[in-house]
């Protein structure tokens, strides 16, 4: 009689479909390369079938393997499901929440964590940093503070305020080259990494002919070659206006690109106590910064 699978077992086929390779699935599950191999040999020694093919650039699915990563998969959305319905029901506001956030928004919401802290003191914030939308329906996040033009309609959240973006150039850089033409400029560009942001999108519309001195692929990088001098860069205001060596070219934010700044998690987390806690929180100390986010600081009228 084969020995039945139980739910570690089909996580650890459906980590190692979704990787394609034993090392992926390892840091997926947080255990061992060799762990994995020993455990998927027993699995299949148990159940008598092999689940993948071996190839030199990786581990590809069987008939067998995509069947049970297909089921594995339809566990975890139930499982998850589970999870999150039995967290709605915890009326305590203590305990730790994830929230998610970029590499830009995250300089802004560690200035409030203090404040945080002394208001829910039985709350434990875990910061994610990442440029990837984590996947709140996988629980990956309990939050996500994102910048979008329109979030995922699986999600629900609240609208914090506008982001709107300016040129810049660091003084040095604006000092000697005052050209209106914006596309005789040298600019800072993006690679694929940003490809989907929609700094990129007004780059590919109105530069088509500009000069790229470099390009970057987060946008910290993006504000810091603009202050060493490489070109003009297209940044939200809460970005560039925080930047003592840079000037806006022109005094007012630009009419497009413009994104929102969203606060968002699953509908089965908000009831929860602890995420409510934190929405309540995030929400006010994030809408105490709305003339950052809409580019409407005072500092900028004296430029």
């Amino acid at each position: 009689m084969h020995s039945p699978l139980d739910w570690n077992d089909l996580r650890l086929v459906l980590a190692v479909a979704r990787e394609g390779s034993l090392s992926g699935a390892a840091r997926r599950l947080g255990v061992t390369h060799s762990t994995v191999f020993r455990r998927l040999g027993a699995i299949e020694t148990a159940i008598g079938t092999r689940l993948f093919e071996r190839f030199r650039d990786g581990y590809a699915p069987t008939p067998a393997g995509e069947t049970a990563a297909a089921s594995a998969a339809r566990l975890e959305d139930e499982v998850l499901a589970l999870e999150r319905k039995l967290a709605g029901q915890d009326l305590r506001p203590s305990g730790p929440v994830r929230i998610t956030t970029t590499d830009t928004l995250g300089a802004v919401l560690v200035r409030h964590l203090p404040a945080m802290r002394a208001a829910h003191p039985e709350i434990r914030p875990e910061i994610i940093v990442s440029n990837a939308m984590a996947n709140l329906t996988r629980r990956e996040a309990d939050i996500a503070i994102r910048p979008t033009p329109a979030p995922s309609e699986l999600l629900v959240g609240r609208r914090i305020a506008d982001i709107a973006h300016a040129i810049y150039g660091s003084r040095a850089y604006l000092a000697r080259r005052d050209d209106r033409d914006l596309s005789a400029h040298d600019w800072i560009g993006l690679d694929d990494a940003l490809a989907g942001t929609v700094i990129a999108d007004w780059m590919r519309k109105n530069l088509r002919s500009a000069r790229v001195a470099c390009r970057v692929d987060a946008l910290p990088a993006l504000r810091d070659a603009a202050v060493a001098g490489m070109g003009l860069a297209l940044l939200p205001c809460y970005v560039g206006d925080l930047a003592p060596a840079l000037r806006r070219l022109t005094p007012k934010p630009l009419a497009e690109p413009r994104s929102a700044l969203w606060l968002l998690t699953h509908d089965d987390l908000r009831r929860t106590a602890r995420v409510r806690a934190t929405l309540d929180f995030l929400a006010k100390v994030l809408a105490s910064e709305r003339a950052l986010f809409e580019g409407r600081r005072a500092d900028r009228a004296r430029r």
